[in-house]
């Protein structure tokens, strides 16, 4: 009987140990399971917000590590060794793309004399294989718009459409005849004669200042040579049938010459009434 009872009791006792045993198992499995997935998620976030770190274990094509030692010389200041920005200084140009790169600094904007409300146009500091350069640098670096190839960017498009357009999408900044005018906070939109193509494309990918962003889905490759067709074909053109242009800033130069020219008149014609009478 003793011999049974033992064996009973061992038996239980085997059966009671399973579940415990089983218990810590799981457990162990859960906290290893839980331990992979934080590693996955630090992992995934630190190259979601660290790319421009990632980008250099990635070997640099010969044109963007000339752009880098540019970089290095002449930006790295204000926007960071690994072009992640310098706050108080410059913005991060990680995913701004060539496009940004190409019209900041191919129109002198770039690099900035001193920090004002909106970058100036001035002449060039870099010539334009170096401008090549640094867009392709940065473009390696992160990624974002790119500017399609060649000069002639307008040669296919339709003015009459362009126009129509311009008169939607740009007329409320840059006026109806691209002179540019007045925006808020000391910022302005620029006058449209100096820009080529491909600075007007560029403008339009990166957004530059308060200008938005239109993209491809909002204006369509086709639809930008339109725009392009129109500023370089008709705005860029003397054609002023009504005469002095007053330098086609639109309804604001035209009504204060109107109010001084009106305002001069009124006065004559008060002295010569008062003189007759």
């Amino acid at each position: 009987m003793t011999s049974d009872n033992d064996r009973r009791r061992g038996l239980l006792a085997r059966l009671r140990e399973r579940p415990a045993a089983r218990s810590r198992g799981r457990r162990r499995l859960g906290a290893a399971v839980r331990l992979f997935a934080a590693l996955m998620l630090a992992g995934g976030a630190y190259t979601v917000f660290a790319p421009g770190v990632q980008a250099q274990d990635t070997p640099l094509t010969g044109a963007a590590a000339e752009g880098k030692a540019l970089f290095d010389v002449s930006c790295v200041t204000c926007h960071g060794r690994n072009a992640q920005g310098v706050e108080g200084r410059g913005p991060s140009l990680i995913g701004v793309g060539a496009a940004s790169v190409e019209f900041q600094v191919g129109t002198g904007r770039m690099p900035m004399a001193r920090q004002e409300a909106q970058a100036q146009r001035k002449p060039e500091l870099f010539t334009d294989e170096e401008v090549r350069q640094l867009a392709q640098y940065v473009q390696e670096l992160g990624g974002g718009p790119v500017v399609p190839n060649g000069d002639d960017l307008h040669s296919d498009g339709n003015i009459a459409a362009g126009g129509e357009l311009f008169r939607i999408n740009c007329a409320q900044c840059h006026a109806f005849g691209g002179g540019g005018g007045a925006l808020s906070s000391g910022k302005y939109a620029p006058s449209l004669r100096p820009a080529t193509d491909r600075q007007i494309y560029a403008a339009m990918l990166s957004g530059p200042q308060n200008m938005p962003v239109f993209g491809d889905n909002q204006i369509s490759p086709d639809q930008k040579a339109d725009l392009i067709a129109y500023i370089q074909e008709t705005l860029k053109h003397d054609q002023d049938p009504g005469g002095f242009n007053l330098g086609r800033y639109g309804p604001s130069t035209e009504g204060l010459a109107i109010f001084l020219v009106g305002i001069v008149a009124l006065v004559f014609a008060s002295l010569w009434i008062a003189g007759k009478s």
